[in-house]
């Protein structure tokens, strides 16, 4: 019986798992920089959760979550995104009592969509995300989107563009759903079932259809800009000013508006420009999700967030050539000749790790020269070489990858003459 991956999952092999570990150890960097802490929370969650959190009458909750009964009886879902989760722990452990507020979180972790697999979008993906709840200044929503921005831009990708919207206030969305819902009525027949299902409930959502986006109707329908009250122009207005502070260019997009019921206010979204990247241009997106907490159980807090995927940054990076800055190859190869040396090597490799080397050696009884050809396979910067002689004087025989010179070393000097080799 032959095993095949499931569809819309991959093998990261070692080589491009190098890239991932470069590219989460940005973003733990970056993180400690903004001061946000990480956070783990379980892969799987109550169902209720997601359909409460993320919204019933969103596409991921109608046809894209992973859903199944435990053996007890629960119905138990795969998490599909990482804001309801953490937002459940930020209720569940009491995180807005914590004398630090506002309450800075992140996280990287695989996600489940159960959607047609294409480039840069698989059923199982990895997010990094970021939280902050506990504060309703929009400083910190212009501290959020320049974190995302700053880790795109510190990884070197390039033609970025930050679009930006307000979805307004309870008062602001009430009216905006009236006049969606009065623009919509008269045809709604002629939408899919979705787009009829969510009129009365969610009209916000028929902005999002990917089934009726050319439909006439969709053309001229009322703008929450429109619509936004005093409160939520003047949030939006401090918003963009800081991002200006910040020199951080953005476009404001009226027909922004996410796919996720609890976002209000703040919206964005940072896409790439430019050929070669396919038909989705979105590299992540976020916003302000005041009420959220409340949805779930918790006290009256507001937050802002976003999330962007591993898979579509790796795209980005591929399409405009930028090669990470991988550190390649060990700092020494160690070659033996003879038994007695092949005895004594574990005890020198285990001597140099602890030093903090990467060493490697053959465990296959290849002869030297094939030996010779695995260090240089592998990018050794010095081969040690040990035989009865080296054995005898209690040294190695070191060897430069870089210049073919060699010098006889005591046990004792090894350590230093590689990190010596290194720093070279």
């Amino acid at each position: 019986m032959k095993y095949k991956l499931p569809r819309g999952t991959q093998d990261i092999l070692p080589e491009e798992s190098r890239k991932w570990q470069y590219i989460e150890a940005k973003a733990h960097d970056l993180c400690q920089r903004y001061n946000y802490k990480e956070i783990r929370t379980p892969i799987f969650e109550q169902t209720d959760l997601f359909a409460r959190g993320v919204g019933d009458t969103t596409d991921i909750v109608q046809k894209e979550m992973y859903t199944f009964d435990d053996r007890g009886g629960r119905s138990l879902t795969l998490r599909p995104e990482g804001t309801a989760s953490t937002v459940r722990s930020f209720v569940e452990n009491k995180m807005h009592g914590w004398a630090d507020q506002p309450t800075k979180l992140y996280y990287i972790g695989p996600m489940f969509r159960y959607e047609r697999p294409q480039s840069g979008r698989m059923r199982q993906f990895v997010q990094f995300g970021v939280e902050a709840m506990g504060s309703a200044d929009p400083a910190i929503d212009a501290e959020v989107i320049g974190l995302a921005m700053d880790f795109y831009s510190e990884l070197g990708l390039k033609n970025l563009k930050l679009i930006i919207n307000s979805l307004g206030d309870k008062e602001s969305r009430r009216n905006h759903k009236e006049a969606l819902i009065n623009h919509f009525k008269p045809r709604i027949n002629e939408f899919c079932k979705d787009c009829q299902t969510r009129l009365e409930k969610n009209p916000l959502r028929i902005l999002d259809c990917k089934v009726d986006r050319n439909h006439e109707l969709m053309l001229d329908a009322p703008a929450i800009l429109e619509y936004l009250n005093e409160d939520s122009v003047t949030y939006f207005e401090q918003v963009k000013t800081f991002l200006k502070d910040m020199n951080i260019s953005y476009e404001v997009d009226a027909s922004l508006v996410r796919g996720l019921d609890y976002y209000n206010n703040t919206a964005f979204e940072i896409m790439i420009d430019g050929d070669g990247f396919g038909a989705i241009t979105t590299l992540s997106g976020g916003g302000r999700y005041n009420g959220l907490v409340e949805e779930i159980g918790g006290p009256a807090t507001p937050g802002i967030g976003f999330a962007l995927s591993i898979e579509r940054l790796l795209m980005a990076l591929e399409t405009q050539g930028i090669e990470l800055p991988l550190e390649d190859g060990l700092d020494a190869y160690l070659v033996t000749m003879g038994d007695k040396a092949k005895t004594a090597a574990p005890k020198l490799l285990h001597q140099l790790r602890h030093e903090g080397l990467k060493v490697d050696a053959d465990y296959l009884a290849k002869k030297v020269k094939g030996q010779m050809k695995a260090a240089d396979r592998q990018q050794a910067k010095v081969v040690l070489i040990i035989g009865d002689e080296e054995l005898a004087t209690n040294s190695v025989m070191l060897k430069s990858m870089a210049t073919g010179e060699q010098e006889l070393v005591s046990i004792t000097d090894i350590t230093d003459k590689i990190k010596n080799y290194k720093s070279e």
